[in-house]
């Protein structure tokens, strides 16, 4: 047995986690498996000090899940594996600061101009009909934003139909922005309740501005793990060059 051997709670003192999250990471296969003393007791190199480093680094930018088959793929060499997951946490994190410069400059121009409507429309509410031309959609899409918890339509009194307040178009142009962006319609329903809780523009730019800060934190934190990660795959066993059929 290596006499330089680490145990559980060297390798968790580092970060301030418990001895039982180090082997649940090893149970999970983030940290390769440990060799066992003949007594049953795990033991640690350095190799598993790096991996946990590099996985806890990683872990903020790109997700625990995600995190954990990086990990995965490089225990086992898979570098293919490892570089796609990578790539396509990179990807999309600028889809979705795309998305928000687009909500960005959709809202501009709603709280500017709250009524980016044709003249005809802007003497009243729209109707669901209205506000469907006006956004090139069908509908049945405002129908099912609505089912969603996106948009809050009034009924009209007198004839029962749907009408669209200003906060409601406002709304609807969002939705569409971020459908737009790949948004799933229950990260849009966040979305727009925090708008319609911000209230006037000023507050609205502070929504904007938060989710501009946990991009920033985000893509630094991805840079930040990107030595830890490179650090690890240097202790790693190399892939095996693919043999010719």
């Amino acid at each position: 047995m290596n006499p330089g051997a680490l145990r559980p709670v060297d390798l968790a003192r580092e970060h301030g986690l418990s001895t039982q999250a180090v082997r649940n990471y090893e149970d999970e296969g983030i940290l390769p498996p440990a060799e066992r003393s003949a007594s049953g007791y795990r033991r640690y190199t350095p190799v598993h000090t790096q991996a946990l480093r590099a996985f806890l680094a990683l872990r903020p930018g790109y997700g625990h899940g995600v995190a954990a088959e990086i990990l995965r793929s490089a225990g086992r060499g898979d570098t293919g594996t490892l570089f796609r997951l990578v790539d396509r946490a990179h990807a999309d994190l600028l889809h979705e600061r795309d998305t928000l410069a687009e909500v960005t400059a959709a809202l501009g121009t709603l709280t500017t101009d709250p009524g980016p409507t044709p003249d005809s429309y802007a003497r009243t509410d729209p109707t669901v009909g209205m506000l469907a031309r006006q956004l090139g959609l069908h509908p049945a899409s405002l129908r099912k934003w609505e089912a969603a918890g996106i948009l809050h339509p009034r009924r009209d009194p007198a004839t029962g139909h749907r009408r669209y307040p200003p906060e409601a178009v406002r709304d609807a142009y969002v939705a569409r922005q971020l459908r737009r962006g790949g948004f799933p319609l229950d990260r849009i329903r966040t979305f727009t309740e925090q708008l319609r809780g911000a209230g006037d523009a000023g507050a609205l730019g502070e929504v904007l501005a938060e989710w501009h800060g946990r991009l920033h934190r985000r893509s630094r934190a991805m840079l930040a793990a990107g030595r830890h990660l490179d650090a690890y795959l240097d202790l790693v066993p190399a892939p095996a060059a693919p043999t010719e059929g």
